[in-house]
């Protein structure tokens, strides 16, 4: 592990957890690595190499389509992590995993996180465990999409992302929101609108600013509440 990095894998609640003893055979191949916005770390059908654990910043798992739309299933932040699934056996993405906005993270090769999960109970119990939670993030997700207007859906984005960086702050333009979402960047436009205009958030270009956090969490759908718990 880089000089610093015992201290970075605290930041990461799946690392965080794990006993001293079974972390041991993982800590001398964990890596300190910067993930920037836009950088795609896993595409549909593509073998799982590496195992991501971030510490800051936020990833997306999105759906993708066959002529190249794309919708957001879950999001990743340092509670959790990408391709850990791997642990388990030889595995390949099901989605795409994408860096929205950028911070560090623990990377370990597969292979090697794959050798620490045959000899500790702890890493596969986390393993299943947080599938489990991602599968429930999924469902969640698939019904907000179908049910909930984007207002509502904006709103708890915006608070899931805050939640994940300690910040009011969030670096996201309206391309990516929209995106992420699945709807037209015009209908993302009014939607932050609207919010701004009822002094929820202060948006600008590349970025949004939450000012009223429990008013936003009002306006949230009740999505937000249920991936809290």
């Amino acid at each position: 592990m880089q000089s610093g990095g015992a201290d970075l894998a605290k930041r990461n609640g799946l690392l965080a957890s794990v006993p001293t003893a079974d972390l041991a055979p993982l800590a001398p191949h964990l890596e300190d690595v910067m993930l920037t916005a836009g950088k795609v770390l896993l595409e549909p059908g593509e073998p799982i190499s590496n195992v991501y654990f971030p510490c800051d910043g936020i990833v997306s798992l999105l759906s993708v389509m066959q002529e190249g739309d794309a919708i957001e299933t879950a999001t990743v932040g340092r509670e959790g992590a990408i391709g850990v699934l791997s642990g388990l056996g030889l595995r390949r993405s099901y989605s795409r995993a994408l860096v929205q906005v950028p911070g560090r993270a623990c990377r370990i090769p597969a292979s090697q996180f794959r050798r620490a999960a045959e000899i500790s109970q702890a890493i596969r119990d986390l393993i299943v465990h947080y599938s489990e939670t991602l599968l429930i993030q999924v469902q969640q997700t698939a019904a907000c999409n179908a049910l909930h207007g984007v207002e509502e859906r904006l709103s708890r984005w915006l608070l899931q992302a805050r939640d994940r960086v300690d910040a009011d702050i969030v670096r996201l333009t309206h391309d990516v929101l929209a995106q992420t979402l699945g709807v037209r960047r015009p209908t993302i436009t009014v939607a932050a609108q609207q919010l701004q205009d009822a002094g929820l958030i202060r948006y600008h270009r590349g970025y949004t600013q939450i000012l009223d956090r429990p008013g936003l969490e009002a306006r949230a759908c009740e999505c937000y509440r249920s991936s809290r718990q």
